[in-house]
């Protein structure tokens, strides 16, 4: 993009939705989904969680949506150029600092395990899994924070290349074949859990909800999801919405990304939670379930190192679609805000952002704690669990309040399309979303 007035665009309606699903569908989906289901009983987590999603979740999603469209602005220009009152701002510097450095930090070390895992499935990974040696093929990997890094350095520098191209020609056209990719991996791994002996275990225990088990954890846990899963509150729906032409209807488009969101999250459910019982495995593994108990359900079946291969090739598209939209709220930003070319802006922020990584990358070796957590826990605890939320909750609370007029503007194209949920919307903008986010949060406090 050239540092000229003129804004970007999605090429097409598709491109955009397969754009901003993918920025959805990625290790929330995945990787996190599933051992948040394992670790909270089950399929009453699941319901709790398609509730808030779709309550919560969507209302916020749509005003992001409108916010980005509206200001043709990534986080922190929007609200500047929106916002008569300055306090407003510290929402959208709020959101650059989550979803363009804090969670992309973190996340970048995320995908460079599925790097190394996707090779060593083909290698030594499958006889270590299979002698019970997984926990130790990733504590052995964990120890070596070179190692670690290297592979972070990859995912981003790949990330970086794809978001240099531009927005149509780079996250559009990179997401129009890693979606349709990253489902028929999917389609493959379900079609393959579902027939082992045994997975009927595996089926109950994640579509039977037992709501005993439902507890404030539960609950604080489900919205957690729902905003990291969604990319809520952390800058990157508004920096999409900003791309969208003013013809597009929001509501269909936020629609048909709610539905591949939650569609690829349950799908992933499918294609683990059969094949960890019929393996005899126990579920609540946490974070171990993926790069842990998986590889040793694998290690186990026909065509294991195939099969392992293929799972954390999926993650790694995953992966990939989302570090892409992280990506590119903090070049959006240097864009807008400094003019920057989109290579250099794509380099400075990508650099920066993979040395903030450094400390999440090492501290999985034992060292720099941070409140009796690692370094990469506490980010992940802060920006999912307080700072996406209460950012969720200001976004609400301007678009439903100071900005309410223009907000239903946006969301009619000044009055050319019907929303006939409108007024049930806006109720949800101005006080069910930011209050119910509220309870929660407080609850869980």
């Amino acid at each position: 993009m050239s540092v000229s007035d003129k804004r970007e665009q999605w090429g097409s309606r598709v491109g955009f939705i397969l754009a901003a699903a993918g920025s959805a569908v990625g290790l929330g989906n995945i990787w996190r989904f599933p051992y948040l289901v394992g670790m909270n009983g089950g399929a009453a987590f699941v319901v709790v969680y398609v509730i808030l999603a779709v309550t919560v979740g969507l209302t916020v999603m749509l005003a992001e949506f409108c916010i980005g469209r509206a200001s043709q602005k990534g986080s922190v220009g929007a609200f500047k150029a929106l916002a008569q009152n300055k306090f407003w701002r510290v929402f959208g510097w709020l959101g650059l600092l989550i979803g363009g450095f804090v969670i992309l930090s973190y996340y970048g070390v995320i995908a460079g395990w599925t790097v190394k895992y996707m090779a060593g499935s083909l290698t030594g990974l499958m006889g270590r899994a299979a002698s019970g040696g997984g926990a130790d093929y990733l504590g052995a990997f964990l120890a070596d924070s070179k190692s670690v890094v290297a592979y972070q350095v990859t995912a981003m520098a790949l990330t970086v290349a794809i978001v240099a191209g531009g927005v149509g020609k780079g996250i559009e056209k990179s997401c129009k074949y890693l979606m349709p990719g990253l489902f028929i991996v999917l389609l493959i791994l379900i079609a393959r859990s579902l027939t082992l002996p045994g997975a009927e275990a595996g089926l109950a225990f994640y579509l039977k909800p037992d709501f005993s088990k439902l507890s404030g954890k539960v609950v604080i846990d489900a919205l957690g999801q729902g905003f990291f899963s969604l990319s809520l509150g952390m800058g990157i729906m508004i920096t999409y919405g900003s791309y969208i032409s003013k013809g597009e209807k929001l509501p269909k488009c936020a629609a048909f990304v709610f539905v591949l969101d939650t569609m690829a999250a349950f799908l992933a459910g499918l294609a683990i939670f059969p094949a960890l019982f019929a393996m005899g495995m126990e579920p609540s593994q946490g974070v171990g379930l993926t790069f842990v108990t998986l590889p040793g359900v694998f290690a186990q079946m026909p065509a294991g190192a195939f099969f392992s291969f293929l799972f954390f090739l999926l993650l790694f598209l995953a992966a990939m679609t989302s570090m892409m939209s992280l990506l590119e709220v903090a070049v959006t930003f240097f864009i807008d805000e400094f003019k920057m070319g989109r290579v250099k802006a794509a380099l400075a922020a990508g650099t920066a952002i993979t040395i903030l990584g450094i400390p999440s990358a090492c501290s999985l070796s034992g060292r720099l704690n941070v409140f009796g957590m690692s370094f990469f826990d506490f980010m992940d605890y802060i920006s999912n669990n307080i700072m996406m939320p209460i950012n969720a909750i200001g976004i609400c609370i301007f678009a439903g309040w100071a900005w309410t007029e223009s907000l239903q503007k946006e969301i009619t194209n000044s009055g050319l399309i019907q929303f006939r949920m409108q007024p049930l919307w806006v109720m949800a903008v101005k006080v069910l979303a930011p209050m119910a986010i509220a309870v929660i949060l407080a609850s869980g406090a």
